[in-house]
């Protein structure tokens, strides 16, 4: 049972009590299941999301197939390329995907452009602004400066002892592919840093893998 909407986002109590009403009686909720792709490149944007249930991947996609995972949208969260899009009147320029079954309350663009006049509003987008902007920093940084090794090995500790995953779900967190990464974790595992099960890997030596984690590129 997810918690109310008011709850997850308590920017919406500080509105004045008949724009809030209106509010919450033109918010359409829905439920989606995992895989759904909730918005795509070159696609309008029709209005805001807030995430009741569940989460939304959103990444960005070559023209080869690969992906580069920009953030995750949880309860309580927001989806700053969609503000981005609605006050920019722009098409998306990224997918969002969701990753579980999971509940939205879709907010329509018209409101959403009333509610960008409430100063508590607009300061709760312009927060958001802040926020994802540090995490795409960086991402960009992640990206641009360390080598894969380094990234796949910090992300491995960052999942504990035993991490259940595949090689593909690795790969699309690092916005690599399959292959790259399965032939890092074969060399991992050939220096007795991990050993590799079925959906599975085991960290055997923490500290080397720290040391591989921090090494300069």
């Amino acid at each position: 049972m997810s918690e109310p909407l008011d709850v997850l986002y308590p920017v919406l109590a500080e509105l004045p009590a008949e724009l809030r009403a209106r509010v919450l009686a033109q918010m359409q909720t829905m439920t989606l299941p995992a895989g759904t792709v909730l918005f795509d490149e070159r696609q309008p944007c029709q209005g805001f999301p807030f995430v009741l249930e569940g989460a939304i991947r959103v990444v960005k996609a070559a023209p080869n197939g690969r992906e580069l995972p920009l953030y995750r949208v949880l309860p309580g969260e927001s989806c700053v390329i969609t503000s981005s899009c609605l006050l920019g009147h722009t098409d998306y320029n990224a997918r969002g995907t969701t990753l579980a079954p999971t509940r939205l309350a879709f907010l329509p663009r018209p409101l959403f452009d009333e509610l960008m006049a409430e100063p508590a509003f607009r300061t709760f987008v312009f927060n958001l602004f802040s926020e994802r902007m540090a995490d795409l920093m960086q991402l960009i940084e992640e990206v641009a400066f360390r080598k894969l090794d380094q990234r796949l090995a910090n992300l491995l500790l960052g999942k504990g002892r035993v991490v259940q995953t595949t090689h593909q779900q690795l790969a699309d967190e690092l916005g690599s592919v399959r292959e790259i990464v399965s032939r890092l974790l074969k060399s991992f595992a050939d220096q007795g840093l991990v050993r590799l099960g079925r959906e599975q890997v085991e960290i055997l030596d923490p500290a080397r893998l720290r040391i591989v984690a921090a090494a300069s590129t």
